[in-house]
């Protein structure tokens, strides 16, 4: 992906196309980018779920996805300018940012968006056991 063309970049709107992400935003974190930056860091930090699938697009800077694998051992996933990923609904996870405290993200969303967390222990949530059978099944 071309993250200094994101706003015409064919291959992002092909991907928005076919993954029907309809909505989308823009957030900068930094200290002085973002109202209540050191509460929202610890709150990115916290380890949650959501009930839809969470896309990000890393526009400028780098952080870290930690996500919990089959064993619920932590995988730290290093993001950086041009990544894109998609974190499942039901897969518990935390973000941080690296050294250089500073990321720009495109957030996307089929519909409207929903910012819910949901902080562990949150395993009886319909989308917490889909993605447990997931896991099973693909073992």
């Amino acid at each position: 992906l071309d993250a200094d063309n994101y706003e015409n970049d064919p291959c992002l709107k092909e991907i928005r196309r076919a993954e029907n992400y309809s909505w989308m935003d823009i957030v900068t974190i930094h200290k002085d980018k973002l109202p209540n930056y050191e509460e929202k860091i610890k709150t990115f930090y916290e380890e949650h779920l959501h009930l839809d699938d969470e896309i990000r697009y890393i526009l400028e800077g780098s952080g870290y996805f930690d996500v919990r694998d089959k064993d619920d051992k932590w995988i730290r996933i290093s993001m950086e300018k041009g990544d894109m990923i998609t974190l499942p609904a039901g897969i518990y996870h935390r973000f941080t940012l690296d050294e250089n405290n500073y990321v720009k993200a495109m957030r996307l969303f089929v519909g409207e968006p929903v910012w819910t967390a949901y902080n562990r222990p949150a395993d009886d949530f319909p989308a917490r056991k889909q993605y447990m059978k997931f896991l099973a099944d693909e073992a």
